[in-house]
């Protein structure tokens, strides 16, 4: 199975140090080799970064730790292939355009029969089914909504109806962005934290290291992170239910909807 990162934060914010501990186990302290990407969100714009090596032993990955690119929303995923060859078509996250704005998706988990659904105006790249999975519902999406709604939370429920229909099919834990919010949604593991006033010390597990927030932010700072499986040694992470999709907009939950 593979292992999921992502972030949403109310001020751009670097991703480094959950980054660092994330690298470790593609490879190192964990068997996923097979691939990981990231993206980060910057204004209109989203700066992706792809390897199909391990991420333990990735140049790529050591430029990303060592540049601390600014964001308010990123998702990463670290890749032990099950559907699909290593090779950089198959390496999450995926993305694609809708509304004028990027949509970036990873997944963890195998969708059974997945490529029996009929695709509309997305089409994969790769082989994989998750990739097939996005276009699918990515594809739902615009059939049901042509322009962006006024409102976003017909948007968040149509997004829970169609994540339902997919978890039919088998483990679906994903995380989502529409460039706007942070979707996250756990079919088997999945647990967030958030960080805000006043910060503390927080150690990672998978590397001998240690950050003191409370040096690097500002009192105002909220900044949320999403993992497979908690990063930190040290901080008391949020388990999400089975079945659970949880929606973040700059660093705080907005919203959750439930199996």
């Amino acid at each position: 199975m593979c292992e999921l990162l992502g972030m949403s934060a109310n001020v751009p914010t670097d991703i480094c140090f959950s980054f660092t501990g994330l690298m470790q186990r593609g490879g190192k302290t964990g068997p996923h080799r097979d691939g990981w990407g990231i993206a980060f969100y910057e204004g209109r714009g989203c700066r992706t970064f792809h390897d199909p090596h391990p991420s333990a032993e990735s140049e790529i990955a050591l430029l990303v730790q060592r540049y601390a690119i600014k964001s308010l929303i990123v998702i990463s995923h670290i890749r032990r292939a099950n559907r699909g060859r290593i090779c950089l078509e198959n390496t999450h996250p995926f993305s694609r355009e809708l509304w004028g704005r990027h949509w970036v998706f990873a997944h963890n988990g195998q969708l059974r029969g997945v490529k029996r659904l009929p695709l509309g105006y997305y089409r994969p790249i790769g082989t994989t089914d998750s990739e097939h999975a996005f276009c699918w519902l990515l594809g739902r999406i615009r059939d049901r909504f042509p322009r962006p709604p006024r409102r976003p939370t017909g948007l968040w429920r149509c997004i829970h109806e169609l994540t339902l229909e997919l978890s039919r099919l088998g483990v679906f834990n994903y995380l989502l962005s529409d460039a706007c919010h942070l979707y996250a949604h756990c079919s088997t593991h999945l647990s967030w934290l958030t960080r805000r006033a006043p910060f503390g010390q927080a150690r990672l597990m998978d590397a001998d290291m240690t950050v003191d927030f409370q040096a690097e932010t500002t009192p105002n700072d909220i900044v949320t992170v999403v993992a497979t499986r908690p990063l930190t040694a040290n901080e008391a992470w949020t388990v999400m239910r089975p079945g659970a999709l949880a929606i973040f907009d700059a660093g705080e939950q907005v919203a959750e909807f439930g199996a």
